[in-house]
């Protein structure tokens, strides 16, 4: 599947793409609030300034992937790999982050403290 295809399914109404590969695509801007990616590779996935809202990406790997400025309120993100992505200001408020993993070239957004959100260092 690629992209456009899962752009389209989306639209089309289905909601349910558990452990999709989808390493490396570039999803920016992608409106997916609600979508299941539960378990997904998005290693290396841009998806910058991306309307997530609701998703679950729980246990998903985003490894250096680019979430620069994308709305990640009230997802689902525990025990995803976030080592090496880039969550510049993306939009955190509500998210489950409990037992996800960063590293020290995981970039936050100034003032956030992942300890605080029972986040886990590797």
């Amino acid at each position: 599947m690629n992209a456009e295809e899962l752009k389209r399914r989306f639209a089309a109404g289905e909601r349910y793409f558990p452990a999709l590969n989808l390493s490396r695509y570039k999803l920016i801007g992608a409106y997916l609030p609600g979508i299941n990616l539960w378990g997904a590779d998005l290693s290396g996935a841009n998806l910058a300034k991306a309307k997530l809202w609701g998703a679950d990406l729980t246990g998903a790997n985003l490894a250096t992937a680019n979430l620069t400025r994308a709305n990640l309120s009230g997802v689902k993100l525990n025990e995803a790999n976030l080592r090496g992505a880039k969550l510049n200001y993306a939009k955190l408020y509500g998210a489950n982050l409990t037992g996800a993993y960063y590293d020290e070239s995981t970039r936050f957004s100034r003032g956030f403290d992942p300890i605080s959100r029972n986040m886990r260092k590797m």
